[in-house]
């Protein structure tokens, strides 16, 4: 069995990148590969049950057609309609979109940015643009924040929700099904197969039938997203394929009253902080803003329970939420941040009996773990039920914790109440980006054929970049088949 590409992974990258394979009409068999299931079969349990069931084999918020991003809140930041910088470039303030953006020029960025939206609005994207209407009121409070030496980015962002994620997405799969795109569900990538440094094709496993499969293709591109960071980094070990240290966020989901966070909810939908506190002045940021949002619950590779946000269009709480994030950048000889990410996560999980753990901010700056009685009289009241009341501080180090409460802390100055000892931290939210696979200029690895695409290879962080990512990715095959062509 070959087919003249395929894709592991059906995240927004792979979706993207076989849609804008039909358009250019140079491939003709394609095949798709996911662990989970088709998008109209992804379904969480826990709003029925109260609490994570642990989906076997695999997590259906993390896995399935249009991948784990589109099932928490679905937000697209249009960074193409947002301010430009004082030299006049698209604003992408810090690492924001990873490092998509070093492999081509802010022309060709703008372009793909716009064609990729115009792609979302095409599927039934919300044309509503948020954080575009109050531009006096945000630059105000970007000064406010200046000054204790917090930056405060701001984007348009289209926010889909989470529900209408699920349908925008169905239209995508139906789209791509329709027009001959091969898809595998429930069926894992057990290896690659790869000779004399040239990729051949890959080995499956069905996962209901456990019948195992060699499927053969001259070109691969792997598209796993950060549920498959930690399988690419053993790949990659493995078969020598080159990579590089990135960055590992480590940190909380933060939840405190919408009254806290009302004119950063109404002015931007999602304000990004960004500081380094001291005394470590570590790079500690907010991420995924949630407005009148839930806190929820994901399970990823070898089991680890990690904490994200929700928020809907039409289903709404009291709370914000929102992540907290602290860099871990290492340095020669350590190379493996993803397993040290994951020593925390087991660490944090097996205190909350492999639940999410939650802690009033109160309790921690007084030295005490939250116990259910304390939570139960909370005036934020936890919006995750089956987060279990415990000490997050015994299961992080010492320098990310002291990050993130001098941070909190200082963006206090900035929004009077940030610090308020009701608000709530879950833990562990960990984002594993950070093994960043090393490619050339077509987004290809040191193995023949072998391509590497979206945030499991640390190319590009969020639903927008890794959309866009898909896009270019297609261009560049679509490009080399022309030159074969030519040549032929």
């Amino acid at each position: 069995m070959k087919y003249d590409l395929i894709v592991v992974g059906m995240g927004p990258s792979a979706a993207f990148l076989a849609y804008e394979l039909i358009q250019l009409n140079n491939y003709k068999n394609i095949l798709l590969i996911d662990q989970g299931k088709s998008v109209e079969k992804r379904n969480c349990p826990v709003e029925q049950v109260g609490k994570c069931v642990n989906c076997k084999p695999y997590c259906n918020i993390t896995c399935g057609f249009s991948g784990a991003g589109a099932f928490s809140d679905g937000k697209l930041n249009s960074y193409h309609l947002s301010s430009k910088d004082k030299d006049g470039n698209i604003y992408l303030g810090g690492n924001d979109g990873g490092y998509f953006k070093e492999y081509m020029t802010q022309e060709e960025i703008h372009s793909l940015l716009t064609y990729t939206d115009d792609v979302y609005l095409k599927f039934g994207a919300d044309p509503k643009l948020h954080g575009i209407d109050y531009l006096d009121e945000i630059e105000k409070l970007q000064v406010k924040a200046s000054e204790h030496n917090i930056d405060l980015v701001s984007y348009p962002i289209r926010h889909l929700g989470t529900e209408k994620a699920h349908i925008l997405y169905g239209q995508i799969q139906k789209y791509l099904l329709e027009h001959g795109i091969n898809m595998l569900f429930e069926t894992e990538v057990k290896d690659l197969i790869i000779e004399d440094n040239v990729v051949k094709g890959v080995v499956t496993r069905n996962i209901n039938e456990n019948k195992i499969q060699e499927i053969y293709s001259d070109k691969v591109v792997l598209a796993v997203g950060r549920k498959g960071a930690s399988w690419l980094s053993d790949m990659c070990h493995k078969y020598d394929i080159k990579t590089k240290i990135g960055n590992i966020d480590i940190g909380v989901r933060y939840e405190l009253s919408d009254k806290v966070m009302s004119k950063i909810n109404e002015y931007m939908y999602e304000g990004k902080f960004i500081g380094r506190p001291l005394p470590y002045k570590d790079k500690v940021r907010t991420f995924c803003q949630n407005p009148s949002g839930f806190v929820s619950a994901e399970v990823y590779d070898n089991n680890l329970t990690l904490v994200n946000g929700h928020s809907y269009k039409g289903r709404k709480s009291t709370n914000t939420n929102l992540a907290i994030l602290v860099s871990h950048k290492f340095d020669y000889p350590f190379d493996k941040p993803i397993e040290f990410g994951e020593n925390i996560a087991e660490n944090v999980n097996r205190l909350g009996g492999n639940s999410i753990i939650v802690q009033r901010l109160g309790d921690i700056f007084e030295g005490k773990g939250t116990t259910k009685e304390k939570l139960e009289n909370n005036s934020v009241v936890a919006t995750l039920k089956a987060a279990i009341p415990g000490d997050l501080t015994a299961g992080f180090g010492y320098r990310t914790m002291t990050n993130l409460l001098q941070f909190i802390k200082d963006v206090d100055k900035v929004v009077e109440g940030f610090a308020n000892p009701d608000n709530l931290l879950y833990g562990p939210e960990i984002k594993f980006y950070s093994n960043e696979v090393v490619l050339d200029k077509n987004f290809m690895t040191n193995i023949e054929g072998l391509y590497s695409i979206g945030d499991g290879g640390g190319l590009t962080t969020g639903l927008m970049m890794a959309s866009c990512s898909g896009v270019k990715m297609a261009r560049i095959l679509s490009n080399t088949v022309d030159k074969m062509n030519i040549r032929l």
